[in-house]
């Protein structure tokens, strides 16, 4: 991890290596996993693995799935319940991979333990931005840093975007975009909620969009009912509008159908993304749907001559962007500095999606200044 990216490139041009993965600064502590579903067992913990850092216990809701985990992660105390992990004092970290009706109670029992550091809990935090809310008051409160797995932010393609537009390369930001037509693997949990893609798939997308632009001014959110969700829900299919302070727009669309769903069909499941700016534009993909790595391209008339430049790298947004999202946490625990995915960034993130809810339910524009997170 935090090799720079290789390029591709025609010519001979001055181009930044750019850091498409962190470099793991801090493995000290103590990691305790509640939760042994597919996003700990096959993120999460791989990801824990490459970097080096310590699991040393986990727990489920069913401890045979918990053990099972264990065994293939050598992860060598397996716990009855979430309370008894939590409660073990050899536990520094709580890493939560939780339903988010159940999070809030777990985080905190969390913060009652004085042996307890840091927090990681799974977007969304909670069913509604007031519970978020309280939770960001009361780590505060305990002095617990609490920290949202906001991942997206860690895939490779969207660190180097940030690089570049953070280096002016495409000037003025105009119009952003990204573009899902992709079926996720919906949790069964979901199906208990009436709220389904803007607060479980679009927070991916909306929260990478305020990473890379800021916080938004307004949202203008419409949906559609996806028809292959058998479940009841109140938002399928959504395409979701934002204008920032700075006049950008941009556009976010979760299509969970994409086309029919049979045999013999072949599908073209991707996430696309676009960045336009007054200086050069970047484009590129999200690999999760197709098991590949994510890509970017990008040209700058002020550092690529107006040539197209594709930095490249091996690794993946899922598992490897799970280590920059724990190791931020180990390393704002040993310095004492913010992390970079704060609680109180979060609940920002939660007002976007209650904004884009909101705009749903009214049928207009809504501005951020209407939803207080203090």
């Amino acid at each position: 991890m935090g090799d720079a990216a290789s390029l591709k490139r025609e010519g001979s041009l001055s181009v930044t290596q750019f850091e498409p993965d962190v470099t793991v600064r801090t493995k000290d502590y103590r990691i305790g996993a509640i939760g042994a579903g597919m996003i700990m067992s096959e993120c999460h913990l791989a990801a824990y693995k490459q970097a080096g850092f310590t699991v040393a216990a986990i727990t489920s809701r069913t401890k045979a799935n918990a053990q099972k985990v264990a065994e293939r992660w050598e992860i060598t105390t397996v716990h009855d319940t979430p309370d008894a992990l939590i409660e073990d004092s050899s536990i520094e970290i709580i890493d939560l991979a939780y339903p988010p009706d159940q999070q809030p109670d777990l985080i905190r029992k969390a913060l009652q333990q004085q042996h307890i550091k840091g927090i990681l809990a799974q977007k969304p935090l909670a069913l509604s931005l007031e519970e978020a809310i309280k939770l960001r008051d009361e780590a505060k409160a305990a002095g617990k840093i609490l920290s949202v797995n906001q991942n997206m932010r860690y895939d490779q393609s969207m660190r180097v975007l940030k690089q570049i537009i953070d280096s002016g390369a495409l000037g003025e930001i105009v119009f952003a975009q990204i573009d899902m037509h992709a079926i996720p693997h919906w949790q069964p949990f979901l199906e208990n909620y009436d709220r389904l893609t803007l607060s479980n798939m679009s927070v991916h997308h909306l929260d990478v969009l305020r990473f890379l632009l800021g916080q938004p001014t307004e949202i203008t959110t419409q949906t559609r009912k996806d028809p292959r969700t058998t479940f009841e829900h109140s938002d399928g299919i959504t395409v979701s509008t934002l204008r920032f302070a700075s006049g950008a727009l941009a556009v976010s669309l979760e299509d969970v159908w994409s086309g029919p769903r049979q045999d013999g069909y072949k599908d073209d499941q991707h996430i696309n993304w676009r960045v336009d700016g007054t200086k050069g534009v970047a484009k590129g993909t999200i690999g999760w749907p197709t098991g590949a790595a994510s890509t970017l391209t990008y040209a700058s008339t002020e550092t690529t001559g107006g040539e197209w430049v594709t930095p490249t790298w091996d690794t993946m947004w899922f598992p490897h962007a799970f280590i920059g999202v724990m190791e931020q946490l180990q390393h704002a625990i040993k310095t004492g500095e913010a992390p970079a995915l704060s609680v109180a960034d979060n609940v920002e993130t939660m007002a976007l999606i209650e904004a884009g809810y909101r705009s749903i339910t009214e049928e207009r524009t809504v501005k951020l200044s209407e939803i207080p997170t203090h």
